[in-house]
């Protein structure tokens, strides 16, 4: 097969004894929906003996896309990984070990991902296949546009993810030739120069499993030998690409917890004793004292943090008494003293010993474990009364001095307390509305509640959540309420609506009552079946509304040029919905603000920003086939949608596709 334009995604597959896994891997390539027609295959067979390579070239036969590559055994998966990226011709690059699969859809949705927001990296979501550990906190959502200080990014270091070639070239990166942790280097070095991380969570991407034979190189080279290469040339990328301070502290951290103190405690008591000393505990000593900042020590479990200040005060036997302890110890309890809680370590206030408290100090980290039972108002009045249950681990349930807080979010407030009625670990607090701000009512506002948790003097806050659901999946809230009071300005109706967050927790919105929008938008995506086509759905807050219910949706760029779309009602159980179809392939290029429009010409609705909401592509016949886009700003106008409508330019788009072909100009 022959192609007449540059591949889309490069996917490179390091392949040594990878039998009998290797034929599902491949195939798996073959058969994704994103075509054979924008897919290279470059599968590098290192040196293998049990008819791997045998299986490629049959493999290829029929398969024109698949290029096969027969190399001398290197040690390790970074040498045919290289080689792969040496011949790699597409957009992108995918790497994928001869032990995995793909989804059949994963290569189009990462493409999709990283086209429609411009980022460099994509994450597809991994599954565990046989009980291979995969990571889950960054999966837990759809991320179109994050990075690794927003986001569980860094906490995947694996390099089985998408990644844009003219990245990969700017930076020379290579995979160094380590048999264990050399993804690390390569991936962290992508990760801190990345234009944008985008993460596909909607889709099982990548199956992860572990080889029938037990040969994967994660188990046979696990121990300390081969990891501390790598790990060395993990400190060392960050410690290049970020200034000290707090954004680096926060990514030395994971290297701390995962690179250093992880393989100190679990493989460092399993070499000789000479080794142990002369050999790997000087480099461990090394890195705690460059590396692991006062910064990153605060934010160490207790555990870690004691690992950090004997190799620092470099006490080698105490260090190997801990690690060789560990799990024992970890089992010892708790001790409360003064309003802080200590793991009761043998060390702990030894005066032989002498290290510091902090190094104890589990205050911070205790799990508090709460819920949220029910809430409801209370008669016809403005009190909102709250029930519950909260404890502290090993420490104990609430006592009489917890309180609720009622904190502002995005302006400047005091948080106000709320005494609590604590009985046997659960809790009872009434909230007046129109007197809880030391007399005067709630002024308008997002304001969040916290619980602050008191137990034996110890002092917890944690936002106030409800996890569990009714028989509809759903959590209950009370419906919104108008609470009309005094207040220091006067007579000013308000009217207060509870909610839940995604993840959650329970919020109160209160408005002033003029000011209570008509309406909620519920909705915001592109049509699947119309292109540039956006659907804006929403439903009435009232029935009859007390201000005039919208009627049009209305696109308005930055000159003042607008255009508008008719609204259609229609109900829906017990509400009226509307829903409207703004054909944004016809608006002229711009920056266009949507907001919807009552009879009131002074009132305007916001249509707000949506995180799930990204770009389309269309091409416009008016303008001989001429591409356009449009994607949503990440910041809108004071709080509204606004998208960019705008023609792809086609020279940059011609130079990047050019740039990109082997043995162009700027290849390194």
């Amino acid at each position: 097969m022959s192609r007449t334009s540059p591949p889309r995604v490069s996917v490179i597959i390091p392949a040594y004894n990878s039998m009998p896994e290797l034929t599902k891997c491949v195939t798996s390539v073959m058969d994704q929906t994103l075509g054979l027609d924008k897919i290279e295959i470059i599968a590098v067979d290192d040196g293998s003996t049990d008819g791997t390579a045998q299986e490629l070239d049959r493999l290829a036969q029929g398969c024109p896309s698949l290029r096969v590559v027969h190399q001398p055994n290197s040690g390790g998966a970074g040498g045919p990984r290289n080689t792969g990226l040496d011949m790699a011709g597409g957009e992108y690059v995918f790497f994928l070990d001869s032990d995995d699969y793909l989804g059949p859809d994963a290569l189009r949705r990462m493409v999709a991902m990283a086209d429609e927001n411009h980022t460099d990296v994509v994450l597809g979501k991994m599954v565990s296949v046989g009980g291979r550990a995969v990571p889950t906190a960054v999966f837990s959502h759809n991320q179109p546009r994050t990075d690794i200080f927003s986001s569980h990014a860094y906490r995947t270091l694996g390099c089985w993810k998408l990644f844009r070639r003219s990245l990969i070239e700017r930076l020379e990166l290579r995979f160094p030739p380590y048999r264990n942790c050399e993804d690390k280097p390569f991936t962290a070095a992508a990760f801190l120069n990345a234009d944008g991380i985008s993460v596909v969570a909607d889709y099982d991407c990548y199956y992860s499993r572990n080889r029938q034979n037990g040969n994967n190189l994660t188990l046979t080279a696990a121990d300390l030998v081969h990891r501390m290469d790598g790990t060395r040339l993990c400190f060392e990328t960050v410690a290049r690409y970020l200034e000290p301070g707090p954004r680096r502290d926060r990514i030395m951290r994971r290297h701390v917890e995962w690179e250093l103190c992880g393989p100190l405690r679990a493989l460092l008591p399993k070499e000789s004793e000479q080794r142990a000393r002369e050999v790997f505990y000087p480099q461990f000593r090394h890195w705690a004292q460059s590396y692991a900042t006062d910064g990153v020590f605060q934010q160490l479990a207790p555990p870690d943090r004691l690992i950090v200040h004997l190799l620092r005060a470099d006490r080698y036997e105490d260090l190997m008494a801990v690690v060789r302890n560990a799990k024992e110890d970890a089992a010892r309890g708790n001790l409360v003293d003064k309003g802080r809680v200590y793991w009761c370590h043998p060390f702990f206030r030894d005066p032989v010993k002498a290290v510091p408290d902090i190094c104890f100090d589990v205050t911070d980290r205790l799990p508090v474990r709460h819920e949220l039972a029910e809430a409801a108002w209370t008669g016809d009045g403005s009190v909102l009364r709250l029930t519950g249950h909260a404890h502290i681990e090993s420490v104990g349930a609430l006592e009489a001095a917890t309180r609720l807080l009622l904190r502002p979010r995005g302006f400047e407030h005091p948080d106000i307390p709320v005494p609590v009625a604590a009985d046997e670990g659960g809790f009872t607090v009434e909230i007046d509305l129109g007197t809880v701000d030391s007399g005067a009512p709630l002024g308008p506002g997002v304001w969040d509640l916290h619980l602050d948790v008191r137990v034996r003097g110890v002092s917890r806050t944690v936002r106030l959540r409800q996890t569990l659901n009714d028989p509809n999946g759903e959590r209950t809230t009370p419906p919104k309420r108008e609470v009309v009071t005094t207040s220091r300005s006067g007579h000013e109706p308000t009217t207060a609506r509870p909610f839940f967050t995604p993840h959650g927790n329970f919020s109160l919105d209160v408005r002033r009552t003029e000011d209570e929008p008509p309406c909620h938008v519920t909705g915001i995506a592109w049509d699947t079946s119309v292109p540039a086509t956006l659907i804006v759905t929403g439903r009435l807050t009232e029935e009859p509304p007390r201000h005039p219910a919208p009627t049009t949706l209305r696109a308005e760029d930055d000159s003042g040029s607008a255009r508008e779309v008719p609204l259609r009602y229609a109900q829906h159980g017990g509400h009226t919905g509307f829903t409207a179809r703004l054909p944004v392939g016809k608006l002229p290029p711009g920056h266009w603000t949507l907001t919807l429009r009552t009879d009131d010409p002074k009132r305007r609705i916001l249509v707000p920003p949506t995180k799930g909401l990204t770009g389309t592509h269309w091409f416009r016949l008016s303008r001989l086939g001429r591409p356009y886009y449009a994607k949503p700003l990440p910041r809108g106008s004071k709080g509204a949608l606004v998208l960019r409508v705008a023609p792809v330019r086609l020279t940059v788009a011609l130079r990047r596709r050019l740039g990109r072909r082997p043995g162009a100009a700027g290849r390194t």
